[in-house]
């Protein structure tokens, strides 16, 4: 019982973690965010600010809440919202990415955890390799999400869905926000620094002591059961994923309280995979529900996110041999970052921030 507490404690600090994250990096970038998305034309560039945008933000809901915003406002044409979308959903899985550095300093824990969290940004780049040159040539999801918005949407319609975690952690989050901002009068940026310094210490604190506990309490047998009803049948994971994401809406918080349990070897890649991609189509469940309340515009956004989630998985997870090209390539990137750890610094920052930023420069 004392384990389990311990357990319940942590897992606590290790959500509010994320939540202080993802406040500190809105501190320090909902404005340039905002500021990204006037003037695009070009599906690349869509691409690349959707990605640096939900990076920023640390939120995919955000950034689509941003790219609606823009769209209503007339700075973004829905061609090209359609691409940030797309960028959004590569961008979100930063989050998990960070989650598993905190596992860097034990090889075999790290491998895990890396290849458990970097499967997703495979699966997100085979499905906008896909869908984007799909999209440009024919606009099937803009044309698909139009029709189905206009025969959805009615004024007054829709709802709000409270995350139960959003309800604990965000009233600590925001009181660390007003300590950091207001008390120590570091203002909007510096606040965010030193809130996202202590978010990651905590982060790392948590993993550490989470993970000993799991492999304590989850023996073999535990971890036999679990990953043999995963392996029954892939499309309970994702109903899992899809369900939890909802309940928590945060798909950020589902991929990322996976990582323990890849890094102590308790779920297998090929049986956490359906469940990252159940998240995937989760995020958009929330998203729907607040667009039916923003006009045409949201929903029709929103049904864009939804339709490219729901698309990819249709597409990738039925073909076994195809499902299994974003857990190879996790492995191999996996195993260069055991190397070196300077793999898996260059890889985070390479990826989510150099590469959009140059694509944003270029393509803009």
């Amino acid at each position: 019982m004392i384990r389990v507490g311990l357990l319940l404690g942590l897992l606590y600090v290790f959500l509010l973690s994320i939540q202080v994250m993802g406040t500190a990096f809105k501190l320090m970038g909902s404005a340039h965010a905002e500021g990204l998305f006037s003037g695009l034309v070009t599906p690349f560039a869509g691409l690349s600010v959707g990605i640096l945008a939900t990076v920023l933000v640390q939120s995919s809901s955000m950034t689509t809440s941003l790219v609606v915003s823009a769209v209503g406002a007339g700075q973004l044409p829905l061609e090209v919202a359609v691409f940030a979308i797309m960028g959004c959903n590569i961008g979100t899985t930063i989050t998990n990415t960070l989650v598993s550095l905190g596992h860097v300093r034990q090889d075999a824990e790290f491998r895990r955890a890396f290849a458990g969290s970097t499967m997703h940004d495979f699966f997100n780049i085979m499905a906008v390799a896909v869908f984007m040159p799909l999209e440009m040539a024919t606009g099937v999801l803009r044309k698909s999400a139009t029709y189905l918005a206009g025969n959805i949407y009615t004024d007054g319609s829709g709802g709000k869905f409270t995350s139960p975690v959003k309800a604990i952690t965000k009233p600590a989050a925001k009181m660390l926000k007003h300590f950091c901002t207001d008390t120590l009068d570091l203002g909007s940026t510096w606040g965010g620094v030193v809130m996202l310094v202590l978010a990651l210490v905590a982060l790392v604190f948590a993993l550490i002591l989470i993970t000993k506990i799991m492999k304590l309490l989850m023996m073999a047998r535990m971890e036999r059961s679990l990953n043999r009803v995963l392996e029954k049948s892939g499309l309970l994971g994702i109903v899992i994923g899809i369900a939890l994401t909802v309940s928590v809406q945060s798909s950020s918080i589902t991929t990322s309280l996976m990582i323990p349990l890849f890094a102590a070897g308790i779920l297998k890649l090929e049986n956490g995979f359906p469940v990252t991609l159940g998240a995937n189509i989760g995020t958009t469940v929330t998203a729907l529900l607040a667009a039916l309340t923003t006009g045409v515009n949201g929903l029709t956004i929103a049904l864009v996110h939804l339709l490219f989630n729901l698309g990819s998985t249709a597409l990738i997870y039925p073909v076994p041999a195809v499902r299994r090209i974003p857990i190879r390539l996790a492995e191999k990137l996996a195993e260069l970052a055991v190397r070196n750890r300077f793999y898996a610094v260059f890889y985070v920052v390479g990826f989510f921030v150099i590469i959009p930023l140059v694509g944003n420069l270029i393509f803009r």
